[in-house]
């Protein structure tokens, strides 16, 4: 479920676009297990990766997987029977997401795309600044990574339009927390223009 540029808007409290040369796209979780809530928003997350793409931003694809009941973590808890398995279809990454061979896949197994990942180090030896974050699910994976970025002090831009999660009023929820403390909104017509050359 995600959010039409219209409605976000009304959440906005500062604006800001992001700056190419300093930026990462995270795509997160875009997975076969989570096909139903990604498919609405496909269109809108294959715009925004084709145009960080071509403005010359990294992209990385986060791929949500656990190995074994040690790696479970709270999620063992919470999500019994539901959690998603190494070497299952569920785990694999949707074939239309746009990913290329350059493109680094990061493997998480918590909320969290920072948690034990390598990717702050990764990020900040290409000397990454800002992160945009899109995929699945808003409330979840996509809030906790942009949550912790924010810690970590990058600067934060959270896409309305290429995160979707199981319902509207969660969706919006986080886009009003994020809004009001963490990130700035931003959509692929808001990306388009900050990413379109000036005359």
């Amino acid at each position: 479920m995600a959010t039409s540029a219209a409605s976000y808007k009304k959440y906005e409290i500062r604006k800001r676009d992001p700056y190419p040369k300093s930026a990462a796209l995270l795509v997160i979780d875009m997975q076969n297990h989570f096909s139903s809530i990604a498919e609405p928003m496909l269109p809108s997350l294959r715009s925004t990766v084709d145009l960080c793409r071509a403005a010359g931003i990294p992209i990385f694809y986060t791929r949500h997987r656990h190995r074994s009941p040690e790696d479970y973590g709270m999620l063992g808890e919470w999500w019994p029977g539901d959690l998603i398995i190494e070497g299952t279809p569920a785990a694999d990454l949707l074939p239309n997401i746009g990913r290329r061979d350059g493109d680094r896949v990061v493997e998480k197994n918590t909320y969290s795309a920072f948690a034990g990942t390598g990717l702050e180090e990764t990020l900040m030896e290409l000397k990454v600044e800002e992160v945009i974050v899109t995929g699945v699910m808003t409330n979840l994976c996509c809030e906790t990574t942009a949550r912790e970025a924010f810690v970590k002090g990058f600067r934060v831009f959270f896409s309305t339009d290429a995160t979707g999660t199981s319902n509207r009023d969660l969706h919006e929820a986080t886009l009003k927390n994020m809004a009001y403390g963490f990130a700035y909104l931003v959509d692929c017509s808001r990306l388009k223009a900050a990413f379109s050359p000036k005359s």
